[in-house]
Formats: C-alpha cells, structure tokens, sequence
C-alpha cells in the first residue's frame, strides 16, 4: 500500500443515505470518514465488529446506544467538539437534531452502519 496526500474536496463523496454525505479513505486496518449530516437524518440501529470513534466537528445529533429496552439502554446528545467512543458489536443509532460534521474512525475498515441500511 502507498502512501497518499490529497485534499478533502478531493475524496469522492457518496450519499448512502437521504441527508448524509461523506468522503471516506479506507486502509490496511482502519476506515476514516468525515461526514455532513442534514437535520433529520435518521441512522438506523445496528451494530458492528469495527471499533469506533467519533468526533462531532460541529451540530448537536442524538446517539442512542445499547440494546433499546435493555437495562444499559441509553440516549446522549451530542454537540461539536465531543467524541464518542463505540465498543466493538455496541448496537447504536443517531438522529440528527442539527446540520452536523462527523469524523469516524473504525478499525478493522468495513462497512459502516449506513451502507447497510441502504435507502438511496
């Protein structure tokens, strides 16, 4: 693998789902995604074996995260300059409350969440 130097605005942009846009690079053993979500996005519950972290550049979005009804079921707001840390298999969703920016960092590199919730 080489290395790469590149601008963002260089990094082709998907739309996996309505109200989500995002540049990701994908790697040997990591995935990183800066994404712009819409007000009302809607991030399905799911889980994954990637390990994340996420940094909310900007905008406030609703993390829900454990198994709902389950007694470690919990909803967090999040606003700009916050990360959030996401085990590996952690069931979680995110509702958008505000335009928001997102850097994702996921190690092993794999689909994300919205590439398997689909809709576009």
């Amino acid at each position: 693998m080489s290395s790469l130097v590149t601008r963002l605005e260089e990094i082709e942009q998907d739309s996996p789902i309505a109200l989500l846009r995002r540049r990701k690079l994908v790697g040997e053993k990591m995935l990183w995604a800066y994404i712009n979500l819409d007000k009302g996005c809607h991030v399905a519950m799911h889980s994954h074996e990637n390990e994340q972290i996420g940094f909310v550049i900007s905008g406030r979005v609703l993390f829900r995260l454990g198994e709902e009804g389950s007694p470690g079921y919990r909803e967090v707001i999040v606003e700009g300059g916050s990360v959030v840390h996401l085990p590996s298999n952690l069931p979680h969703g995110v509702d958008v409350l505000e335009d928001a920016v997102i850097l994702d960092v996921l190690s092993p590199p794999g689909p994300m969440g919205v590439d398997k919730q689909g809709g576009r």
